[in-house]
């Protein structure tokens, strides 16, 4: 099969041109695996000059609103002695006269100079002045006036470009970075540096890949570069596939919207009448329910984008963290991303974490994309929801509405103020829909007072299970191992790729019934309509072989023995689907993220979550229970059991003869004489929502959590 080259391309790089409002004359497009490629490599490929004493070098600016992918320029510059200047948005601002006056005494500086900003904050939806491209030139831009020499742009157009028109002829910046998926939805994988063609000649590189030369030699340092500048930043063979789909992107896009000016009044009026009744929502006692983190009022499409960043609030003005919101919106199938997004200087500004406390979270066991969402009371990030070409008004009021029946304590009210300022973008009947979203009834109810229990209390039942399986066996007493109850969740079930599977992608697993036989070392597991299937405990490297395994649990990497075909072919057979079981490596440990302070080393996990142990009270689950039949206003017969809520959390220890929640006060846990250290809750996801004996999923139960827990219950070591 020939390789394809640049030259077999069609009409992709002139539509690319042509939705910009270019020409090839003005701009060339280099096809990129995304907007950070991009931005990698103008970086790579800028003429900087170091600081010296023969004089000012090149200089690094970039808003701190500004993604991920451009402060990490500053790893590259760091090795060659560049300075580098971050800068706060506030900070920017427009001369009235021309600076030249000020720097007289060094007009004859050309170091290049490097500036980059994003024409829309991804992390709030904030557009920056397109006209700072016209300003720097003019060196009428504080502070970068004060700065002599040659400057540039960077115009992170990524966030921008999905519901905006951006017009390179009237804002011609020297270098565009794009990722098509925001535009189109797909192709994943591709972006573009736009080069303004003016600007070209000044980027140089050394690595030359297949496609970039004109001519080489092997033995001799000779090399030239193929003239055309996409040609020779190209390194290799594109993603042809994935180019030739814009071609149907821009028509599909044409087609269905008829322009990016369509598209931006579209999703600037769903977002500002989200935003609009979100500021305006209120508790039963008149709190806010949401805090929207914003530069804007959502006034202006051309200073605000189709994006709203917040948190939720309880009832005491207390935030709900990130992580128990998304669990609860994607039982009602809504996409949110949570976090910092990627840009770290717009979360701390918004949220106020000081440098300092970002340290803090890293050292509590925060890491960017984890679960921790709260870290001494208060948010490590926040929630952020995005508008499209193809979000509808619908969209709108199911969002809403899910924000009102998860969060918001009834009788709920609305800021008359907020709604009279201002004016929301809809029709009357749009209006009246959204208003029964707010009917909805969220009953709050509480128990009786309990009696206060005996200081001593009962462990009355021990559980274990497999990892991402399935029917919990219990006892009264079970020998312990280094990484928990021994053989509790040592072992796992994967795809053909080695992706573990859990109940949330295969319900089925809840009905795989596993027992441990101790006496004759086996493990047996028993199905519906399957026969009985039984492995040894230990010892499979002696039947199997020694060849070792790698998957994933919780973003760890763990080390695991394949146990057979035939079990395999069972579990396939049961499931519908080719898979394999794996079990832990004995010689493989993983260390606990979650531990005490006091604790000299971490400890070891099988193939568990977050701790050896989960403990829950049979208190609270009544508790919970009571809660679920208030919510739903359910009779009897249509609340789960006690017995059927204790399953679904799936602990390894159940206790009784405690007040609701006491638990939550235990520093330290004795059973017998083995004694164990609380190190924390565990956050629940819609694992819990899952039926153990039947694997029918229903959202209450999650829901219910969070309404009177946050959604968590204790674990311990």
């Amino acid at each position: 099969m020939q390789t394809p080259h640049r030259e077999d391309l069609g009409s992709e790089p002139g539509l690319i041109l042509q939705h910009f409002n270019v020409s090839p004359e003005e701009y060339t497009v280099i096809f990129t695996s995304g907007c950070t490629a991009a931005i990698k490599l103008v970086a790579e490929s800028f003429p900087w000059i170091p600081t010296s004493n023969d004089g000012p070098g090149s200089l690094f600016c970039y808003l701190t609103d500004n993604h991920t992918s451009v402060v990490g320029i500053r790893g590259l510059l760091s090795q060659l002695g560049v300075s580098v200047l971050p800068v706060n948005p506030k900070d920017v601002w427009y001369l009235e006269q021309d600076s030249q006056s000020m720097i007289k005494d060094e007009e004859d500086c050309r170091a290049p100079h490097l500036l980059c900003y994003p024409a829309q904050s991804n992390f709030s939806g904030t557009k920056y002045p397109l006209n700072y491209i016209h300003a720097l030139q003019a060196q009428k831009l504080h502070p970068f006036n004060r700065t002599p020499g040659q400057w540039f742009t960077i115009l992170d157009a990524a966030s921008f470009v999905s519901c905006s028109h951006l017009d390179l002829r009237a804002y011609p910046a020297d270098f565009v970075t794009i990722s098509f998926y925001k535009i189109f939805g797909f192709p994943s994988g591709l972006g573009a540096l736009l080069v303004h063609n003016d600007c070209g000649k000044i980027l140089k590189k050394n690595y030359f890949g297949g496609g970039t030369a004109a001519a080489y030699l092997p033995k001799e340092d000779f090399f030239i570069p193929k003239p055309s500048l996409s040609d020779r930043f190209e390194d290799g063979t594109v993603s042809f596939l994935d180019i030739i789909a814009l071609n149907h992107g821009f028509n599909s896009l044409e087609k269905l919207t008829g322009g990016m000016q369509n598209i931006q009044r579209h999703t600037f009026g769903l977002a500002r009448y989200a935003y609009v009744i979100l500021a305006a929502l209120q508790h039963a006692n008149g709190k806010p329910v949401v805090r929207i983190y914003s530069d804007t009022e959502f006034e202006d499409p051309s200073t605000q984008g189709a994006i709203i960043n917040f948190n939720i609030l309880d009832d005491n003005g207390n935030i709900i963290g990130y992580s128990q919101v998304d669990k609860l919106a994607s039982l009602h199938n809504i996409h949110l991303r949570t976090g910092c997004f990627c840009n770290m200087g717009a979360c701390q500004l918004h949220l106020g974490i000081s440098n300092q406390g970002i340290k803090k979270n890293q050292q509590a066991g925060h890491i960017c994309g984890d679960n921790i969402d709260i870290v001494d009371g208060q948010p490590t990030g926040s929630v952020r929801i995005s508008f499209g070409y193809m979000s509808t008004f619908e969209d709108v009021q199911t969002f809403l509405k899910f924000i009102v029946e998860s969060f918001a304590k009834s009788p709920i009210r609305v800021d008359e103020a907020i709604l009279l300022t201002c004016s929301i973008t809809g029709t009357d009947d749009e209006t009246s829909g959204l208003a029964s979203s707010f009917s909805c009834k969220v009953h709050v109810g509480t128990l009786p007072d309990t009696p206060r229990s005996r200081q001593r209390q009962t462990a009355n039942s021990i559980t274990g299970s497999h990892q991402n399986a399935s029917y919990e066996s219990t006892v009264t007493s079970w020998p312990v191992g280094p990484s928990g109850l021994k053989y509790d969740r040592s072992w796992m079930v994967v795809n053909l790729n080695g992706v573990c599977l859990s109940q949330k992608q295969e319900p089925q697993l809840c009905q795989i019934i596993p027992h441990i036989n101790l006496r004759e070392s086996t493990l047996t597991l028993r199905a519906p309509g399957m026969n009985a299937f039984t492995i040894p405990l230990d010892g499979i490297s002696d039947v199997l072989g020694d060849e070792v395994f790698q998957s994933k649990v919780c973003g760890d990497r763990v080390k695991a023995q394949d146990c057979g075909d035939e079990v395999a072919s069972w579990l396939s057979l049961f499931l519908g689907r080719q898979c394999r079981l794996l079990k832990q490596c004995r010689d493989f440990a993983r260390s606990a993220w979650k531990t005490r302070q006091s604790a000299s080393q971490p400890a070891h996990l099988s193939l568990a979550n977050e701790a050896q142990y989960l403990l829950i009270n049979r208190a609270s689950v009544l508790h919970l229970q009571h809660e679920i039949s208030k919510r739903n206003e359910c009779t009897p017969g249509q609340t789960p059991s006690m017995e059927q809520l204790i399953a679904r959390f799936r602990a390894n220890f159940v206790i009784q003869g405690v007040e609701p929640f006491e638990e939550d006060k235990w520093t330290d846990v004795k059973i017998g004489e083995t004694s164990f250290q609380v190190v924390g809750q565990c956050t629940r996801c819609q694992m819990i929502c899952i039926d153990q004996s039947s694997g029918t999923k229903n959202q209450e139960l999650l829901q219910s959590l969070s309404s009177c827990r946050d959604g968590k219950v204790k674990s311990f070591l």
